[in-house]
């Protein structure tokens, strides 16, 4: 090995040393930018379940980007119920969890003006095991118009929220199963609508897309049939002609 690759590398080994040197000093020198203690979930916390500790932790976040609404430390949190989902290292926001105060999880997912209530299904009536929580139905209800003689099948209710199947309000899901009853949330109103159609006849739900919130303005199909053409002509044979007889 000659002298001057000797020199050379020697040099360049303490140009290395100098740059690490330097950079070091250039780090340390600079200032450290504040930070807020932001909770996140420290595992998959999934839609609808009480948070407990081990589920999320706190750290240390810029305060520049500290989000929206966000809890600082886990006394906030524990005890609440999550609203959405949340995966591994997600803030925690306050507008995505809702107060348990008392009864079962499901009560505190009921939004405000509304009620569940639960029906009985089956594999027809459920749509083979498809509807799942989260998903939005419509409800349409069959029954005997005794004025036509003939069953008549109407939509009654449209974008009804699911809120759970059975007993599992878990969003997580996403395989079909065959279930015995779907609890749905309805305004006050609607729950009667929904208990009247049940009384009268039976009912199905039909699957929406989860895009999809556009309510179709429906005819009463009872209404249609008394004023089409034929009715009128079945109302008119059946009126009585008064004959007048000459004495």
């Amino acid at each position: 090995m000659n002298k001057r690759f000797i020199i050379m590398f020697g040099i360049a080994l303490l140009l290395a040393f100098f740059a690490a040197w330097v950079a070091n000093l250039w780090i340390q020198g600079r200032p450290v930018g504040k930070t807020t203690p932001v909770v996140v979930a420290a595992v998959d916390i999934p839609y609808g379940v009480k948070i407990e500790e081990f589920q999320i932790k706190v750290i240390d976040w810029p305060n520049d980007s500290v989000p929206s609404s966000a809890y600082t430390s886990k006394d906030q949190v524990i005890d609440k119920v999550s609203r959405n989902d949340f995966y591994t290292d997600e803030p925690i926001s306050e507008k995505r969890m809702l107060v348990h105060t008392a009864g079962s999880t499901l009560s505190t997912l009921i939004d405000k003006e509304y009620r569940a209530i639960a029906i009985r299904v089956d594999d027809v009536v459920g749509v083979a095991g498809f509807i799942l929580p989260g998903n939005n139905v419509d409800i349409l209800a069959t029954r005997m118009d005794k004025d036509l003689n003939q069953s008549v099948t109407q939509t009654k209710l449209q974008n009804i929220r699911v809120l759970a199947v059975d007993q599992d309000d878990s969003h997580e899901k996403d395989k079909p199963a065959i279930v015995r009853a779907v609890t749905l949330q309805l305004k006050p109103q609607e729950a009667e609508v929904m208990v009247q159609a049940m009384r009268e006849g039976t009912i199905q739900l039909t699957l929406r897309n989860p895009n999809d919130n556009q309510l179709v303005k429906i005819q009463d199909k009872v209404e249609a049939e008394m004023i089409s053409p034929v009715s009128e002509n079945k109302v008119a044979s059946k009126k009585h002609v008064l004959k007048v007889i000459p004495w």
